[in-house]
């Protein structure tokens, strides 16, 4: 597979971190999951204070230091921002870590172009030095600094941690598709120690992860960076971040690319069935190419026909895991499941898909946990990035819980089943994970204008998995000065997945600030 493709996807609506997925990034099996439990939560803004200017003024006055990244061409840095905003100054700090590499010229430089992946949870840094930094379009490339940052909570940026490897191994193994009591009861235990965990391990950060305070220190960046407007492309839940700036900080908008859009205004129940509709429809994508191919697992026929058999794969599985290679984590349905959902992020993984799907129906694994593993950021030596970590605890922070326990996920299983046949159930007991968080949400649903600020362009996939086309269709209709940019394909985001019309009409609204007329179609 191709690394660097996986890489750039990496931007995760992880939306609402369950057992399986936990969200999203802005992509495909290379950090297929990034994007996450696959449910998404995180859509919401905060009732937060708005902060003392007076005593933000040292954080805005504030001079980076840059130094070497020991990754050829990148420079790095740490900004200091208030860890609460209400109280800057007086209640600490976090450490915010920056990465740029600097317009390579010719031509006029245009300032800085911020890039986030998703996630929520996805590493800036790591995406801007692996992809973005060496694969967006030259041009761009020429006339910006490229630059990026780890948000508050992720990876280099005061880090939120919750479980060591091995019991990582364990949580990601657990039935999400309870099928009795004591199943359904291990699953709640699980959420309960994940959450416990976070909050023996990261307590004085936790509270200060949301999505209007990484906002916020998007616009100290901004400042410290020198520039006067603030120039941003965001995938997937990097379209929440940067909507929520607009929203904050409308007179500072620049030129904002939002690319596999959330809905701001959609609660959690929603964006959660709703993602897993996407699922599906990216499902039935994957369905019709397999029949066609010679070396599909799951036979011929429709899409109903081929959804069944993955549907006896995946009870066969949960019965008698398969082995994988790793004596202590068998093939069972939630490896399994999470293994197919990663490389529905990306068609280009279909092929990849098909061959361990096979593997697996003849008795090796080690295929479809490779891709779960990729997914959840396990290393070869079994330790986890903290994506997962910081993804729950940005999506729970940023909105209420979307189930109030396990009676209310029985109400909604006709709903999710509805919406997907084949990862329905799973979907909707992995949106269970909120329900037990230590931290009270801050945010809640709500729409988006950004009144007053320049032209913004929401990027929507028709067959989007992770973000489905009508978040972007809602977010580009609340957004004031919103334009809707639409691909007609498959996978998730689409800026550099190969449609040329995509590309230049984003490319030249990045270079001359023209945006593409509204409703254009590629």
């Amino acid at each position: 597979m191709d690394t660097s493709r996986l890489l750039r996807t990496t931007g995760t609506v992880i939306a609402a971190t369950g057992l399986l997925l936990s969200g999203c990034t802005s992509g495909g099996p290379g950090k297929p999951g990034a994007a996450a439990s696959f449910a998404p939560q995180s859509a919401a803004t905060s009732a937060q204070p708005s902060p003392d200017a007076a005593a933000l003024r040292p954080y805005y006055a504030q001079k980076l230091t840059w130094r070497d990244c020991g990754v050829p061409g990148f420079e790095c840095s740490t900004m200091k921002a208030p860890l609460d905003y209400a109280n800057p100054g007086s209640g600490g700090d976090v450490d915010i870590a920056v990465a740029r590499r600097k317009a390579t010229g010719p031509g006029k430089r245009l300032g800085s172009l911020l890039v986030n992946p998703g996630g929520p949870g996805g590493s800036g840094i790591g995406y801007l030095q692996a992809y973005a930094g060496i694969g967006y379009p030259a041009a761009v490339r020429a006339q910006y600094d490229m630059v990026s940052f780890d948000p508050r909570g992720v990876e280099r940026s005061s880090p939120v941690e919750c479980l060591d490897g091995p019991a990582m191994d364990k949580y990601t193994q657990v039935d999400q598709t309870p099928d009795d009591a004591a199943e359904r009861a291990e699953l709640v235990a699980a959420f309960k120690e994940f959450a416990a965990g976070c909050q023996k391990s990261s307590q004085r950060v936790l509270p200060h992860v949301s999505t209007v305070e990484a906002a916020r220190d998007m616009d100290l960046l901004r400042a410290v960076l020198g520039d006067e407007k603030l120039n941003y492309v965001g995938a997937s839940y990097g379209t929440l971040l940067g909507a929520t700036y607009a929203d904050l900080f409308p007179d500072r908008v620049g030129r904002l690319v939002l690319d596999g859009a959330m809905d701001p205004a959609r609660p959690a129940l929603e964006l959660n069935r709703d993602q897993t509709a996407g699922f599906e429809t990216a499902f039935t994508s994957f369905a019709k190419d397999c029949a066609k191919q010679p070396d599909c697992p799951l036979g011929k026929g429709g899409p109903d026909a081929v959804a069944a058999r993955l549907k006896e794969f995946f009870r066969k599985v949960d019965a008698q895991p398969v082995p994988s290679g790793d004596p202590d984590r068998p093939l069972g349905e939630s490896l399994a499941t999470t293994g197919v959902i990663a490389a529905l992020y990306d068609e280009s993984a279909w092929p990849q898909l098909r061959e361990a799907l096979s593997s697996a129906m003849n008795g090796d694994g080690s295929g479809l946990l490779s891709l779960a593993d990729s997914y959840y950021e396990r290393e070869a030596d079994g330790k986890y990035a903290n994506l997962m970590f910081a993804n729950a605890a940005v999506n729970c922070l940023d909105q209420p819980p979307a189930f109030s326990g396990p009676e209310a996920v029985d109400a909604a299983l006709p709903s999710f089943e509805k919406a997907s046949p084949v990862f329905g159930a799973g979907l909707a007991w992995a949106s269970l994970n909120c329900t037990y968080w230590p931290v009270k949400a801050t945010g809640r649903a709500k729409a988006l204008t950004a009144k007053g600020a320049a032209p913004i362009v929401v990027v929507g996939t028709t067959r989007d998995p992770a973000t489905p086309y009508k978040w972007a269709q809602a977010l580009a209709g609340q957004l004031e000065s919103g334009t809707l940019l639409t691909y007609d394909g498959d996978g998730h985001t689409a800026y550099g997945r190969g449609s040329a019309c995509i590309d230049t009409a984003i490319n030249r609204y990045l270079l001359e600030g023209k945006p593409p007329q509204d409703g254009k179609k590629c």
